[in-house]
C-alpha cells in the first residue's frame, strides 16, 4: 500500500481530495496506469447523495470512478499485449475466471466480480491505479482519452444493442434521453436500426440527442409517444423498445410500444418493483431481455470509435481539473438538463 492523493466519498454527503492508502504494487499479469481522464458516472453520483445502491453501501471511506483512460507506466510478468506507453481505458469489473458465470461467457454476472467505486472496492479518481492487463485495452492512435474514458458507458449501449439482436432496418424506441439512453441509441443506429426514436421530458438532452442521423426526438411533455410511434410505424409498433429511463411509470405503457413478436430491452433500473402487463406481453409474444453492466464489448465499443461511425465527443458537456473533482460532483448533482457527460482530466 502507498499514500495517494484521491476523491474520496467519506461517507454520504461528504466528499474531500486527501491521502488515502491504495496498492500500487505490478503483479503477475497487471499493469500500473497512469490516469488522465475519468468519467463522472450516476452511480457514483448516487453514491454521493445517497450513500448506497441497492444492497451496496458506503460503510467506510471509498475512492470514486470508474470510467477512465490512462497510460501504461508498469508492465507485469506475463503481460505481452500491452507495454509502457500505450494509451488505454480499462474494464473496471473483475470476474473470478473459474466461476460459472465466467466460464458460461457472462462474467459480468458472475456473484464474485469486483467493480471500481462500488462498496467496498476503490474506483480510479486518483494519479495512478494497478489493473489486470486482460481487462485493459489499448487506444488507437486516433481515439483519444476522452473517447476511452467514454467506453465504459458506451458498453452498456452495445450490450443492450447486442441483447436486442437487431436486425437491419428496425425502428428502435429509447426511452430517457440521459447518458445511457443516448449511447443505447447511437449503438442501436450503429448495430443496424434505421431510426431510433428517443422520448424524454427534458427538451436540452432531446436536442443533443438529436444530432445524431437516425435519431427522431419526442418530448413526451408535448406528445402522446404511444400515438408518435403509431404513426411513425403506420400503427405496427417498434422493432425494438430500449427502456432507459429507470422511471416505474415507463413500465405501465410501455407494453403499447412494440411491434407483435418485438422486444424490450430493461436498461434503466427501477428503484422499487414495477408492475408488469403480462397479458399483453404474451398475446404480442414480446420478447424481455435484461442489461447488467456489459461483458465483451470493450473492443467492439472501441473498433466503432475507431473507424468514425460512433462519436462520442458532443456527449461531453464539460471537462473539470484533478482538484476541481468536488466541483464537478456538485455540479453532477445539479443534474442540468444540457449536461451529458462530464469528465474530469487528471494528467494536464
Amino acid at each position: 500500500m502507498s499514500k495517494v492523493r484521491a476523491l474520496v466519498l467519506e461517507r454520504q454527503h461528504e466528499l474531500a481530495l486527501r491521502d488515502i492508502d491504495l496498492p500500487q504494487e505490478v503483479g503477475q499479469g497487471e499493469v500500473k496506469i497512469k490516469i488522465h481522464t475519468v468519467g463522472v458516472c450516476g452511480s457514483d453520483v448516487h453514491y454521493y447523495t445517497h450513500g448506497r445502491i441497492g444492497p451496496f453501501i458506503v460503510n467506510a471511506p471509498m475512492v470514486l470512478g470508474h470510467e477512465a483512460a490512462g497510460t501504461v507506466v508498469e508492465v507485469g510478468a506475463g503481460v505481452t499485449h500491452l507495454k509502457v506507453g500505450d494509451r488505454v481505458c480499462m474494464e473496471p469489473g473483475i470476474p473470478d475466471p473459474n466461476s460459472k458465470a465466467s466460464r458460461l461467457g457472462m462474467y459480468n454476472i458472475d456473484p464474485a466480480v469486483t467493480f471500481w467505486a462500488t462498496p467496498p472496492i476503490h474506483g480510479v479518481l486518483t494519479p495512478f491505479v494497478v489493473h489486470p492487463a486482460n481487462y485493459t485495452f489499448k487506444l488507437p492512435d486516433n481515439v483519444s482519452f476522452a473517447e476511452g474514458a467514454m467506453v465504459e458507458p458506451f458498453a452498456v449501449g452495445m450490450q443492450a444493442a447486442t441483447k436486442a439482436k437487431i436486425t437491419p432496418g428496425d425502428t428502435a424506441v429509447v426511452l430517457g434521453a440521459g447518458p445511457i439512453g443516448t449511447m443505447v441509441a447511437i449503438a442501436a443506429l450503429a448495430g443496424g436500426c434505421a431510426r431510433a426514436i428517443v422520448a424524454d421530458l427534458a427538451q436540452p438532452k432531446l436536442d443533443i440527442a438529436a444530432q445524431y442521423q437516425g435519431v427522431i426526438p419526442v418530448n413526451i411533455r408535448e406528445k402522446n409517444l404511444i400515438e408518435e410511434v403509431r404513426h411513425l410505424t403506420d400503427g405496427w409498433g417498434a422493432d425494438v423498445v430500449f427502456e432507459c429511463s429507470g422511471s416505474s411509470k415507463a413500465w405501465e405503457t410501455v407494453m403499447e410500444l412494440p411491434r407483435p413478436g418485438g422486444v424490450i430491452v430493461a436498461v434503466g433500473l427501477p428503484v422499487a418493483p414495477v408492475g408488469f402487463d403480462v397479458s399483453t406481453a404474451s398475446t404480442k409474444e414480446i420478447r424481455i431481455e435484461t442489461v447488467f453492466r456489459y461483458a465483451h464489448q470493450y473492443e467492439r465499443s472501441i473498433a466503432l470509435i475507431a473507424s468514425g461511425r460512433v462519436d462520442l465527443k458532443p456527449l461531453i458537456s464539460e471537462t473539470f481539473k484533478f482538484e476541481q473533482s468536488i466541483e464537478a460532483f456538485d455540479r453532477a448533482v445539479e443534474a442540468r438538463p444540457s449536461d451529458v457527460k462530464l469528465q474530469i482530466v487528471l494528467d494536464q
